[in-house]
């Protein structure tokens, strides 16, 4: 039988974080799975460790440096499953991410879900029986570009259907900062999306490697995105666009915001000065949706068995 999820780890010099993605990838409670990792040219360790799993993975081996969009669309291309979770290889998934994941699939059928993370410094924290989740609080939209709450952008809180994936033509292999804004612009009328409020299912790692410290780079690959919308790369066309440029507001504003506190006082000038007036407009819409009532919360159980094998040893199978 075809999984009802395809695990997709992109790996390139996660020698000391690989081995935990992946463990927490194979200790999930849900039955219909499968891992794919990808090691993108790693010069470290990586390709052993994932090589050490056996059958228990789908191992795939690049040459060379792609780049994270390219090792994603090659693990993408290998899957079986109905949804893909892209993971991280410096990322962690919750012993409960695909039970949250399927009850939701099951009440809503969403293209999309965009899940919640939580960060962390250092190591995994334990499960405790306290910390176990009971329901899942999480709203629908018709489709991306409606979502009237902030998400925290992370490729690892991403699950999307495959042939919604597909159709959209996978990661863009030539932007690699502001990567998931750029594929989010492509599904951003795909159909249903649910965002999920609580519980977090992943564990996002600070370190000092994180790509998320190189502040420039994500203010230019602003530009990039407007270039792109402009063009009409992406789907949706007037309506589609005034939303669009909302959300660019908001990007722009936080990316300002982060460049001004690294005292990158030029990067947030030269954004503010050419794009301030969509801050405005983004603020004037979601101002707009929060004086004319979110969408409702809604809440699912969630049952876990009492956490019984939420801390079970991951299924490796050896070669």
């Amino acid at each position: 039988m075809e999984p009802l999820f395809s695990i997709v780890i992109a790996c390139h010099n996660h020698e000391a974080f690989i081995r935990k993605a992946v463990d927490s990838a194979l200790s999930q409670r849900h039955p219909g799975k499968e891992i794919i990792a990808v090691d993108d040219g790693s010069g470290d360790g990586s390709a052993e460790i994932l090589r050490s799993y056996g059958k228990s993975i789908v191992f795939a081996g690049l040459p060379e440096n792609r780049g994270a969009g390219s090792a994603r669309n090659h693990g993408a291309s290998l899957a079986r499953g109905k949804y893909l979770v892209f993971l991280d290889g410096d990322d962690v998934l919750m012993p409960w991410a695909l039970d949250v994941y399927d009850r939701l699939i099951t009440a809503c059928q969403p293209e999309l879900i965009l899940a919640k993370c939580a960060r962390v410094v250092g190591e995994i924290p334990a499960v405790a029986p306290e910390g176990i989740p009971h329901n899942i609080q999480f709203v629908t939209y018709p489709n991306f570009l409606s979502k009237d709450r902030p998400w925290v952008y992370n490729t690892s809180s991403f699950i999307v259907h495959r042939s919604t994936f597909q159709s959209a033509g996978g990661w863009s292999p030539d932007i690699f900062y502001q990567d998931i804004q750029d594929l989010l612009n492509k599904l951003a009328i795909a159909g249903t999306t649910a965002l999920v409020l609580a519980p977090a299912t992943v564990w996002y790692r600070i370190h000092s490697t994180n790509a998320i410290r190189r502040i420039t780079p994500f203010v230019e690959g602003i530009h990039v995105l407007k270039a792109k919308a402009k063009a009409g790369v992406y789907p949706g066309g007037l309506v589609a666009r005034w939303r669009r440029n909302a959300w660019f507001g908001g990007l722009i504003f936080y990316w300002a915001k982060e460049a001004l506190r690294s005292g990158l006082y030029w990067d947030a000038f030269k954004v503010l000065l050419s794009d301030g007036w969509l801050v405005v407009f983004g603020t004037l819409q979601r101002s707009a949706a929060w004086l004319g009532g979110r969408r409702p919360t809604l809440t699912l159980p969630l049952d876990l068995n009492g956490g019984s094998r939420l801390d079970s040893t991951p299924e490796r199978v050896q070669p």
